[in-house]
């Protein structure tokens, strides 16, 4: 009896911890198996961009959903202000800083992540998870000398996915074609892919030498080779047939992603979901063009909407919204120009897209890392809206907690109870990345050390938070960040400072200026 009655404790514990609904009879029932977990992770998505977060001149209904439904975070965190950073922070829990080589990455970048780090697929695996990624990878391919024509490794599936349908880098960059588990989708061998990110191929041509040859006029940096039209970033020549089509990718990703869950509904399952909007080049399918006014990043932020729509109704008539955390959240904060001419800037209107946040993406200040960010799970999480302070770089942590593993690491902090509503407090401080250069949040307060360089990254017209002199806000006073106060706050400067080199060091004043590749 009394092993009996250890047994009996130890499932009710468990019952507990995963969950139990009660019938009317009040029986419980014992879940079988973990919550699904999803990551819908969007790409240069501002915090004002959502009619969720206060956007007016925007409708965003299927993205509200999920704000609306679980938890809106209004103190929520990329780690950094650009994508390969935030990305790396959020599938390691490591801070983007420490990997010298964790930054704005060419598509023939080696594979940023080691193989022998702890990753959130990684850690999932080991509680019997099986693991996907599908859309925007950015993290690297490979040793740094890839043949695109041959099996790729190492990639996602070598740390942690079990499944892996990407595109390399992003879609302004070459090479401009779907991998899937490692493999170039539709290569034909007769046609093989050579790239290269310092010289031309003998007789292509680029968006810079031909012009004519473009439907996409290239603002800064964006003018190498030329595919379906539009100037990208490095060059390319072969592949023809495994070229992807601009105006179908999202429907692309999304099929990707609603077969992946429908093939792993057994679960339990983890998707990273990375979609590719409203980054550069905006390139809406034709249903989408002009339906927001505000020309293709408007069109590209609604047909993101849809999408998200379309998935979640995939997980509604598959049976699984009920056992489905989805977290969705963005790399970075918005940018308008970033290397095309769009009309991004001309019919923006009354938009705005960091809300009252002042920046954008490659900023020190707050629209550069503060995002959208949202935990929804149906029946679980109650509906609210939470201030308390969380970042990507803790999904490691906290996602352990909820499956019952005990892998952590350096900067990932467990803060399971604040995603799952329980607790309105999350860190009391967080180290902010920019290009290199770092910030500390604490409490209400911001830290901007002095930086060299320009105070506006002109090629983008984005302040990007460079002063020589020290810099201090209140954000609960000041979210729009107008009143620098480090003077007449010595002592609470003092102790950011303190704060801010126990965790980082020495300051790193001698970065001279944002780099935009």
């Amino acid at each position: 009896m009394h092993i009996k009655s250890k047994i009996l404790f130890i499932l009710t514990s468990v019952s507990l911890f995963w969950g139990c609904s009660s019938s009317e009879k009040g029986t419980a029932e014992t879940e079988t198996t973990k919550p699904n977990i999803v990551i819908i992770y969007m790409d240069d998505l501002g915090y004002g961009d959502l009619s969720s977060y206060g956007a007016t001149e925007l409708s965003t209904p299927n993205m509200d959903k999920l704000a609306n439904g679980g938890i809106r975070f209004t103190n929520g965190y990329a780690s950094s202000a650009t994508c390969t950073p935030s990305r790396y922070a959020l599938l390691t829990g490591v801070y983007p800083w420490r990997n010298a080589d964790a930054k704005i990455l060419p598509g023939t970048a080696p594979l940023l992540i080691s193989t022998s780090q702890m990753t959130v697929p990684k850690m999932l695996k080991g509680q019997g998870y099986e693991t996907g990624v599908v859309g925007k990878w950015h993290l690297g391919l490979g040793d740094g000398n890839v043949d695109w024509n041959q099996h790729i490794s190492p990639s996602p599936n070598e740390v942690g996915f079990d499944y892996s349908y990407i595109m390399a880098a992003t879609q302004d960059r070459v090479p401009t074609v779907y991998i899937e588990n490692g493999n170039v989708v539709n290569l034909d061998p007769n046609d093989p892919i050579a790239v290269d990110y310092d010289k031309n191929f003998e007789g292509e041509p680029t968006g810079k030498d031909n012009p004519e040859l473009t439907t996409m006029k290239w603002h800064h940096g964006h003018n190498n080779s030329i595919v379906n039209g539009i100037p990208r970033i490095g060059f390319m020549k072969g592949g023809e047939a495994a070229k992807w089509s601009d105006v179908d990718m999202a429907d692309h990703f999304l099929e990707k992603a609603q077969s992946y869950v429908k093939s792993h509904k057994d679960g339990p399952f983890f998707l990273y979901y990375a979609f590719q909007q409203p980054h550069v080049p905006r390139t809406p399918n034709p249903r989408f063009v002009g339906k927001s006014g505000m020309g293709p990043r408007g069109d590209v932020i609604l047909e993101a909407d849809w999408m998200v729509g379309e998935f979640m109704k995939t997980l509604e008539d598959e049976g699984l919204l009920e056992n489905t955390l989805i977290i969705f959240t963005s790399d970075n904060g918005p940018v308008l120009n970033d290397g095309y001419y769009d009309d991004a800037v001309e019919k923006l209107g009354n938009h705005t897209p960091a809300g009252a946040l002042r920046g954008g993406k490659y900023s020190l200040f707050e629209a550069g890392t503060r995002v959208p960010f949202m935990v929804y799970w149906k029946g679980k999480i109650q509906p609210q809206v939470s201030d308390a302070l969380v970042c990507q770089v803790d999904f490691l942590s906290s996602l352990a907690a909820l499956t019952g593993s005990t892998d952590t690491s350096e900067d990932s902090e467990n803060l399971l109870s604040a995603f799952m509503g329980k607790e309105k407090t999350g860190r009391s401080e967080l180290m902010l990345e920019a290009t290199g250069r770092t910030a500390l949040r604490k409490g209400e307060w911001i830290m901007i050390p002095p930086y060299n360089g320009g105070a506006v990254q002109q090629s983008v017209n984005i302040e990007v938070g460079n002063d020589k002199n020290y810099q201090l806000y209140n954000l609960t006073n000041d979210i729009g960040q107008a009143d620098n106060v480090a003077e007449s706050n010595p002592e609470k400067l003092e102790e950011m400072i303190a704060a801010y080199t126990a965790i980082r060091g020495d300051m790193n004043s001698n970065i001279e200026d944002v780099v935009l590749k």
